[in-house]
């Protein structure tokens, strides 16, 4: 009972690592007490640690899972407790695998070895199985901490993976009372220390100056059709005041009707002050196809003379813009009220990019910031990117600094500035080195303003991807294995 309880805690304890404790240390010393936990663990019972520690973990670092179903999902609190805990169960049985996979590797090479490669492992599953959930992956801890420099060359991936490692060499450590493991988790932790002002890219053509629109629009007003006239004055009242701006950016759905009801009385009129004025447009809005009866959640560069170039979502939120397989749970799913539940995915055949203000820019709404591969796909040609959110929906809770933290690494590992639009919060304009260069607080309202440098030229992230973290990590895992089959 008592390493029941120590796996939660220590669950707990990892989500102190990120935004908005950054606590990072906390990420390698927790995962160093799930090792030891599972020092001479067998499979059945170093899975079911695991499936402790994530509980932990994922209940307490995603609990504002349970703010959007209450508040949103138009059920009452018990119905929302279980649908979270649901949730929840599903995301712990990811480092349930990885403690089985870990039994696998002999004891004398479980810490060092054994244990970091089926995290890594774990991880890298949780982050693609049924659409993926990269959520608190380790290495977002490191946005200010001494690994932030590798994320060019190695990904959030890369990083996990390293911390993983330390964290095994502190086990190692403890279990030996031995005090050399300590010297290479120090120089792991430092290595990426002298990269952390490396330039990996290169200035692209003149800054640009932008404003980013955050309205603050309560999100349980946001879709009453009465609401309409008044978030329309709003946003054009913001945008007006800056067109003095190269590029002028509205959040996710800012625009609360489809494109063609809006395009002839406003967009279209709109557009054309902005471009009077030498100012570009990129708002968030739903889009309707005709033809095939379906509509997309999608960002837009109006133009005067009507629908201008559009990015259409192609990472949809399961359970909040469509049901998977519905024709199966559609009905068990139906008590969840979803004003936004049934969008279509944009093309995933088509980069995730967009031309305004005369740059290129690559986009992402919403969590698409949270996989990096898809984000990777807008380069090299994206000079800036940006991403379109609307975190109204998880109220002041850990989710908008835990969001900001993931778009930071994005811009880390893609040396590209990166311009976060949000309803709420937290709006920010972050430069190629992950650092946050102006934002506004949570609920402010607000218009963000700033210059940013776009970029070209590509990481070593940029060219590889995580597949190098991965790989490595599950070769170490099977030769570490085959060492206990050899022995057997």
């Amino acid at each position: 009972m008592g390493a029941a309880w120590a796996a939660v805690g220590l669950g707990v304890l990892a989500v102190a690592a990120f935004a908005p404790f950054g606590l990072w240390p906390l990420a390698p010393l927790s995962l160093a007490g799930l090792f030891l936990l599972w020092r001479e663990a067998r499979a059945r019972r170093a899975a079911w640690i695991g499936f402790l520690y994530g509980l932990g973990f994922m209940g307490a670092g995603v609990s504002w899972v349970l703010v959007s179903i209450a508040q949103f999902g138009g059920v009452g609190p018990v119905l929302a407790a279980i649908a979270t805990l649901g949730f929840v169960a599903l995301l712990a049985l990811f480092p349930a695998l990885s403690g089985a996979l870990a039994a696998v590797v002999p004891p004398r090479l479980r810490m060092p070895l054994g244990a970091p490669a089926a995290w890594t492992l774990g991880e890298a599953l949780r982050g693609g199985v049924l659409t993926g959930f990269p959520w608190l992956s380790l290495g977002y801890s490191q946005s200010d901490g001494p690994l932030a420099g590798l994320a060019p060359v190695l990904g959030v991936a890369g990083i996990g993976w390293l911390l993983a490692v330390v964290g095994g060499l502190l086990a190692h450590a403890w279990a030996r009372r031995r005090v050399w493991p300590l010297v290479p988790a120090g120089a792991l932790l430092a290595a990426g220390l002298p990269l952390q002002r490396l330039e990996w890219t290169r200035p692209a053509g003149p800054p640009l100056e932008v404003a980013l629109v955050q309205p603050s629009i309560p999100q349980v007003l946001k879709w009453k059709p009465e609401q309409l006239a008044p978030t329309l004055a709003k946003y054009r009242e913001r945008t007006l005041a800056n067109l003095d701006a190269d590029l002028v950016i509205w959040p996710e759905t800012a625009v609360p009707r489809f494109r063609y009801r809006v395009q002839r009385r406003f967009l279209g009129p709109l557009a054309a002050r902005a471009r009077a004025r030498g100012s570009a447009l990129v708002i968030g809005i739903p889009i309707l196809d005709p033809e095939h009866l379906r509509y997309y959640n999608a960002a837009l560069v109006p133009t005067p003379e009507g629908p201008g170039e559009v990015y259409a979502k192609r990472h949809l939120v399961p359970f909040g813009e469509y049901l998977p397989l519905e024709p199966w749970l559609g009905g068990l799913f139906a008590f969840l009220h979803v004003p936004m539940g049934e969008f279509a995915a944009g093309d995933s055949r088509e980069p995730p990019l967009l031309h305004a203000a005369g740059r290129v820019l690559g986009v992402s709404i919403c969590y698409e910031d949270a996989f990096s591969r898809e984000v990777l796909q807008a380069l090299p040609r994206a000079e800036v990117l940006v991403n379109l959110s609307n975190d109204a929906w998880f109220g002041d809770s850990l989710a908008p600094p835990q969001h900001l933290q993931i778009a930071r690494l994005r811009a880390l590992e893609t040396g590209r500035p990166l311009l976060r639009a949000t309803n709420s919060g937290i709006s920010a304009l972050i430069g190629h080195h992950g650092r946050i260069l102006a934002s506004a607080g949570l609920f402010e309202d607000r218009v963000v303003r700033g210059r940013v440098q776009p970029r070209q030229g590509l990481t070593p992230y940029a060219v590889t991807g995580p597949w190098p973290a991965w790989g490595l990590a599950l070769g170490l895992w099977a030769g570490a294995a085959w060492r206990r089959k050899g022995r057997g």
